[in-house]
């Protein structure tokens, strides 16, 4: 058996998330349902950096999975592309070592959030970018996310349907930048609980409008209630974008 650590980009516009789902189409099942044809019906797992919702897109999920097919790493990804829809694309593959888990070595994650600033909607990116057709008063905005940086209890920036207990993690960098009519967010944490980076974003984006102030985001924090937070942003603007690794 080898282990492969493969990159994959994926339009997560007419999937129902990363993960399988009874009755759903999936990312995940969709990839398996390849490796079950390449592998002549034996069924293979595969394993994920983490999930992502209906919507949310990928430029560079990591997963793994382990095969007895003794193909060169080079011929895996050309394989793969071949089963693939045009929503999902392998950009690379590796072999790596038997102990390496997608998910659990995982050291840091980038995500992106995209949002159109013009005042008209664009129906081509509809499914790729959140639309706010307002001004935004950036100095709030940056001044906003100085509060989110460090290692914090993030109970307020998470869904009310989140599992794990532990809601501490910590938020290496947020930054912005506008080019053209796109303003885009970049978030780079240790980890990120369910809908986390959405909610911050929809949080920010209150403060840009001017309907709540910055150093609300102080009480929000220590307040450790969803409720007091601002509302999720919509799924199509976030990009899964980078997994890190020690190697």
């Amino acid at each position: 058996m080898q282990r492969l650590k493969c990159i994959i980009s994926y339009d997560g516009s007419a999937f129902s998330g990363y993960q399988v789902q009874p009755n759903r189409r999936t990312v995940q099942a969709v990839i398996e349902d390849a490796l079950q044809k390449m592998h002549k019906g034996e069924f293979i797992r595969i394993h994920a950096s983490g999930r992502t919702d209906a919507g949310v897109h990928a430029i560079g999920q990591v997963i793994h999975f382990d095969s007895p097919l003794a193909i060169p790493a080079n011929r895996w990804k050309v394989a793969l592309n071949s089963l693939l829809p045009d929503e999902i694309v392998v950009k690379d593959v590796q072999k790596t070592h038997s102990d390496f888990h997608a998910r659990f070595d995982v050291i840091s994650k980038e995500y992106q959030y995209k949002i159109l600033l013009k005042r008209d909607r664009d129906v081509f990116l509809r499914h790729y970018v959140h639309h706010v057709p307002h001004s935004l008063d950036y100095i709030a905005m940056k001044e906003a996310i100085k509060y989110f940086i460090g290692t914090k209890d993030f109970s307020s920036f998470c869904s009310a349907k989140t599992e794990i207990e532990d809601k501490i993690r910590t938020v290496y960098e947020i930054e912005f930048f506008e080019e053209s009519d796109m303003l885009t967010f970049r978030f780079v944490g240790n980890g990120f609980l369910y809908n986390m980076v959405r909610i911050m974003v929809g949080t920010i984006l209150e403060v840009g409008l001017g309907y709540r102030s910055s150093k609300e985001i102080v009480t929000i924090l220590e307040m450790k209630d969803r409720t007091k937070a601002g509302k999720t942003a919509p799924s199509h603007g976030l990009y899964l974008w980078k997994v890190n690794y020690n190697n």
